[in-house]
């Protein structure tokens, strides 16, 4: 609902603030995209361009030295792989996978810049100087692991093509997910399309992505983090969500992996009566009859070790069953060349490499390190930012990922405490819990956007083609993914001709778009043509108006309530209630003047003086509109701030009372109540439409 302004009562002298209390410093991190691919809209809409907008208001909120937004290319991992061989069997592509991955890195950065999306780094896990520091900075967190008693060695079954003659990666294999109740529309050799994770042997009907055969199952060992051991720190986790305010989605996914380890056990071809059979021989566990409704009957177990045990001798007796999500021990480490080595813990534990899942986690740490080091800023200033209490890092996720961020990172950060004090909120020292900000799907048509799904979305770069990038950002965060999973429609894509080329059906994309390229902008182009035909291209300077001064606070402190709490659709919701009343204001008052003027005998001097107050106001209006709007449309707002002639780090900035523009403007013009501004010429838009949209 919107919010209803009352513009009676006393104005203060300057903006009193909302009350909200920032961090001295924040990291905004985006995901690491992996680098077998150019990047789909899901990627672009669903988390960089959110995380961008976030980042854009904290370096104006509490100062760009302040906030690093950092992300980069996942450059190892099962994906590259089977990408990288696919691409040389199928394509001839006869560079090594370095050259590969590079390519597809240059294709993001490419496509991240054409969506004005800000990084201070965007390198990757094995590219420039992030990739260096990641490679060191990996080596010290596995042996602190190791040091802190956290490793256990774990021989479990691999898939191993025989036709093939090799071992399998995780993406060439593939299969139905066994955890109970996942809808996702793939699974691979240990985790599906939504992340749940599971021992390769419960996959359902695996197949080999190779040859096609089904593969077998062969023992090889790796490192495994402990995590059922810390328990209590998720639990812990879940409620500091609770209390930081996350969304809903984020503490009630992790809560479900806070179940006791459960099989489900299809009550299909007279199943409980061969359960029976075995149940003296199983671990120690509870029997729950299905419930009504249900078509399996549950089998709950103390511990992951003891269900492992029975899933193995129910599947011998035929059984058909699932697994529920519970926490199991987080691997650690592969048996494919393509990953960063694993330093030598153990000689019997030789050649493996680091899962790409672990190290991309503290990917964003190494970053860090790497911006400090680009910057000449020292090897702790990153430490500023991730181990002491004055600082937050934001992490923008998408909800599939939100176990490897919300269950598997946090027990990893307090395994990796000095001294093993198991705190979930540390001294300064040690690595701080972050503020996970987890978006639903964006979906194209009915599914998720996946480039690996069957419908296929349009690339980021498609997109481009018909729409600006501002238009595209101010629509992306309209569409409350914080809330729901959201159908992305450009009309442009809709494979029905009668959708597609009706010019009586809007286009939904374009209904963000219209604020921008039309109010907006009619407000920006209204001041400054005011400005030159009337005050000899200088803007008049005053207090602005009672009610206009209201306005503005009113909306400054809402903006950065909801920015708090990261509701970026609701900030499209303020900003275009804000734009559009400032824009009547401007549009009703001229129309008052300009009408009086025409009138016989009218007071000359008085409507002369009422255009200039309402110049002042409505600059000042733009003013506000344009820093708020900011972290939405970054260029078009830049290029207002460049027409007023003002400094760009005062006038994007919060620290200012809010009183007037005086504040922001020099000496010289203050002392003659005028500031010269750019001239802007005839068919110069702030926020120009994209050319296919003049047809």
């Amino acid at each position: 609902m919107a919010d209803k302004t009352d513009n009676r009562g006393a104005t203060p002298a300057a903006w009193p603030g909302s009350g909200v209390e920032w961090p001295a410093r924040a990291v905004v991190t985006a995901g690491m995209p992996y680098g077998n691919k150019a990047l789909h809209f899901g990627h672009v809409g669903g988390v960089f361009v959110p995380a961008d907008c976030y980042a854009r208001f904290l370096r104006d909120r509490i100062g760009a030295d302040n906030v690093r937004f950092v992300s980069g290319t996942d450059c190892f991992g099962s994906p590259i792989n089977e990408g990288y061989r696919k691409k040389v069997e199928s394509e001839g592509f006869s560079g090594t996978i370095e050259d590969y991955v590079q390519a597809n890195h240059d294709a993001q950065v490419a496509t991240l810049n054409a969506f004005e999306i800000g990084l201070d780094i965007y390198e990757g896990s094995n590219i420039g100087v992030a990739g260096k520091v990641h490679h060191e900075f990996t080596r010290r967190v596995i042996e602190r692991l190791y040091e802190n008693g956290y490793f256990e060695k774990r021989e479990t079954l691999q898939f191993y093509d025989p036709k093939a003659g090799t071992f399998l990666n995780g993406r060439q294999v593939e299969g139905r997910c066994p955890v109970q109740g996942c809808k996702g529309e793939k699974a691979y050799a240990d985790e599906c399309d939504l992340g749940h994770q599971f021992d390769p042997a419960e996959l359902i009907a695996p197949k080999s992505t190779i040859t096609g055969e089904v593969p077998e199952l062969r023992p090889a060992p790796n490192w495994y983090f402990t995590l059922p051991d810390f328990a209590d720190v998720v639990e812990e986790y879940v409620r500091e969500c609770e209390r930081q305010g996350a969304r809903p989605l984020v503490g009630q996914t992790i809560s479900e992996f806070l179940a006791k380890p459960i099989i489900f056990v299809n009550t299909r071809d007279e199943a409980e009566e061969r359960y029976r059979e075995v149940a003296d021989t199983l671990p120690p566990h509870e029997f729950r009859a299905p419930e009504k409704g249900k078509a399996s009957f549950e089998l709950e177990f103390a511990s992951i070790d003891e269900r492992d045990v029975a899933r193995d001798a129910l599947m011998a007796a035929g059984l058909r069953i699932r697994t529920g999500k519970t926490l199991v021990p987080f691997r650690i480490t592969g048996n494919i060349d393509w990953g960063i080595s694993v330093p030598e813990l153990d000689p019997d534990m030789a050649g493996l490499t680091v899962w790409c899942w672990p190290e991309s986690l503290w990917a964003p740490i190494s970053f860090t390190q790497a911006v400090a080091e680009k910057r000449g800023l020292g090897p702790d200033d990153w430490k500023r930012f991730w181990t002491q209490k004055d600082a937050v890092v934001y992490q923008f996720i998408g909800q599939d990922n939100l176990y490897f961020y919300g269950v598997a990172q946090p027990a990893l950060w307090v395994g990796l405490q000095e001294g093993n004090p198991r705190q979930l909120q540390p001294e300064e020292g040690h690595l701080q819990q972050a503020h996970l900000i987890a978006n639903h799907h964006i979906l194209y048509g009915k599914s998720k956007a996946s480039s690996s799904g069957a419908v296929k979305p349009p690339s980021a770069d498609e997109l481009l083609e018909h729409y600006t990038a501002e238009q595209l950002r101010a629509h992306f965060l309209a569409l409350a993914l914080d809330q729901r999973a959201v159908a992305f429609k450009p009309k442009v894509f809709d494979p029905d001709p009668e959708v597609r080329d009706n010019p009586r059906i809007s286009d939904p994309v374009l209904k963000e778009a219209s604020l921008l390229t039309k109010v907006f902008n009619r407000l920006a182009r209204s001041c400054f043509y005011e400005a030159k035909n009337k005050f000899d291209c200088c803007m008049p300077l005053g207090t602005p108006a009672d009610d206009v001064r209201r306005m503005a606070y009113k909306t400054l402190a809402r903006y950065e309530r909801t920015m708090a709490k990261a509701e970026l659709h609701t900030i499209m919701q303020i900003m275009d209630e804000f734009i559009r009343w400032s824009n009547k204001r401007w549009s009703a008052g001229i129309k008052r003047v300009e009408t009086g003027l025409a009138e016989e005998g009218a007071d000359v001097e008085a409507l002369e003086a009422e255009r200039r107050q309402l110049l002042v106001d409505c600059f000042y209006l733009l003013r506000v509109c344009t820093l708020l709007m900011h972290p939405v449309a970054p260029v078009g707002c830049e290029m207002i701030c460049e027409y007023f002639q003002l400094d760009p780090a005062r006038f994007f900035s919060w620290d200012a009372s809010f009183s007037g523009l005086d504040e922001l403007c020099p000496a010289e013009s203050t002392a003659a109540g005028m500031h010269p501004v750019k001239e802007l010429l005839p068919r110069v838009d702030f926020f120009p439409a994209h050319p296919s949209q003049f047809k």
